[in-house]
């Protein structure tokens, strides 16, 4: 067991795994998806955890002796980062929240909630092809005539299909596909949809923002972005320094 637990399954996740591999820097790394685990790299230096973990399963593990906590879990995330301070808070354990790079949001409408962003689309009858994934497919349900309107992109996975049937969802407008995706791909999807509006969270480059808006650009359709909430934290470049400063302490 390390000293050092990173809470990742995002790109972010991915490349403090890689760096702490590359830099010889023991680290411990928690996903919560075997497809999460399968993307980080095979090295004598990281040990991998997969699974969703509840606050008290946070807390089990975290009560195993780690020194350090980088959460560097999805800016959307918010329960799961709650959880991981709260926790930390109760241990003593100090906690890092990386942060995801700023986007320039430069195209389209922003609102800052799903009640807002419902609120924005029951003022039109347009198409609508959303990003949001299966998350907060269940809010999409309060859209006006949202089983003729509404297009869901989302993981390939049953439970997922699942879900969004029970919700009363057309199975034909269910685009259920593995991202990341390029902007030919986003292109291909707004076509097939017929969107004219597309939603998405502005989850920064790495969540593919840019591949989403430039694609609606180019397609006429309108780009609605769910801002990510506001967070205090640590840059990469930052983080990747109190690993180096952390593994000399060892």
């Amino acid at each position: 067991m390390s000293d050092i637990l990173i809470f990742g399954g995002t790109t972010e996740g991915r490349e403090l795994a890689q760096y702490c591999a590359d830099s010889g820097i023991s680290a411990d790394i928690s996903v919560a998806t075997d497809y999460g685990a399968s993307l980080l790299p095979d090295s004598e230096f990281i040990r991998i955890m997969s699974g969703r973990l509840d606050r008290c399963e946070m807390k089990e593990l975290l009560g195993n002796g780690y020194h350090t906590v980088i959460d560097a879990t999805h800016p959307f995330a918010e329960e799961v980062t709650n959880n991981i301070r709260s926790v930390c808070n109760d241990l003593r354990i100090p906690y890092y929240r990386l942060l995801r790079d700023e986007t320039d949001v430069n195209y389209g409408t922003t609102v800052r909630s799903m009640y807002e962003l419902v609120e924005l689309l029951d003022k039109t009858d347009d198409v609508i092809l959303s990003t949001l994934g299966s998350k907060e497919a269940v809010r999409l349900t309060e859209v006006k005539d949202f089983r003729r309107r509404i297009w869901i992109r989302a993981l390939p996975n049953e439970k997922v299909r699942e879900l969004c049937l029970s919700l009363g969802f057309d199975e034909k407008k269910l685009i259920l596909e593995k991202g990341p995706f390029s902007e030919d791909e986003n292109i291909r999807h707004i076509r097939l949809s017929g969107a004219e509006m597309v939603v998405t969270k502005e989850s920064g480059n790495a969540g593919g923002y840019n591949e989403k808006s430039e694609a609606a650009k180019k397609c006429g359709a309108n780009l609605i972005a769910l801002i990510r909430p506001e967070e205090t934290g640590l840059s990469m470049e930052q983080i990747k320094r109190l690993l180096q400063e952390k593994e000399g302490e060892t």
